[in-house]
């Protein structure tokens, strides 16, 4: 893990409720970097490793229903593995990392929607990522039932009650209100490229552009 201080001005993370168009987003903004000339690693939590790809279908498939307690400490032991493996080389080389989620979706999703104590989750996924946390943190706002509506099809967790997604999105707000360091909102209930442009917009700044 992080034996030193990492730098984590280069690593961006992607947030948001279910349907916010992070994927999309998270690829077309590596693109842009990758032109730019720019060393663009992207990877998606959970999973990113072999061992977070296991657990991802753990998690994901629906096949098994993890209680609460666990279904945090799977999601930690995944991330932390992804920023051991990935996260911390790729940023030791001066790349880029893309994050489509990071540990504050845990924050939003097992404190905020599953109702588990938020301090609890953050120490345990704090110690499972050596506290790398992202640098930046654009967090795509869309009510959660839109972004329920553009999902074609929903993984365990995206078929969660209408309740457990009005939580998670009331949580990354009050994440987002709390953190306005790190936090940039977004909002993505505009088009695709109107998205794009803005946070292109910003990487550009982090860059060091005008």
């Amino acid at each position: 893990m992080a034996d030193t201080p990492v730098d984590t001005s280069r690593y961006v993370a992607f947030e948001g409720a279910e349907g916010a168009g992070k994927s999309s987003v998270v690829r077309r903004v590596a693109a842009h970097l990758e032109r730019s000339g720019e060393d663009a690693v992207v990877v998606r939590e959970p999973g990113g490793t072999a061992v977070g790809e296991a657990v991802r279908d753990i998690l994901l498939s629906g096949e098994l229903e993890p209680l609460p307690r666990s279904e945090a400490a799977l999601f930690a032991a995944a991330r932390g593995q992804l920023v051991a493996e990935v996260v911390i080389p790729a940023l030791a080389r001066g790349a880029w990392v893309l994050s489509d989620r990071s540990a504050y979706s845990s924050l939003a999703y097992q404190a905020g929607g599953r109702g588990l104590p938020m301090e609890d989750v953050r120490m345990m996924n704090d110690f499972a990522i050596g506290g790398v946390w992202p640098g930046t943190v654009f967090l795509l706002r869309v009510d959660h039932a839109t972004g329920l509506r553009r999902q074609a099809v929903g993984d365990r967790i995206g078929n969660e009650t209408d309740l457990f997604h009005a939580d998670v999105t009331r949580t990354f707000d009050l994440l987002a209100r709390d953190n306005p360091e790190s936090f940039v909102i977004i909002d993505a209930s505009q088009s695709i490229d109107a998205v794009c442009d803005e946070v292109i917009e910003v990487v550009e700044h982090l860059r060091g552009g005008p």
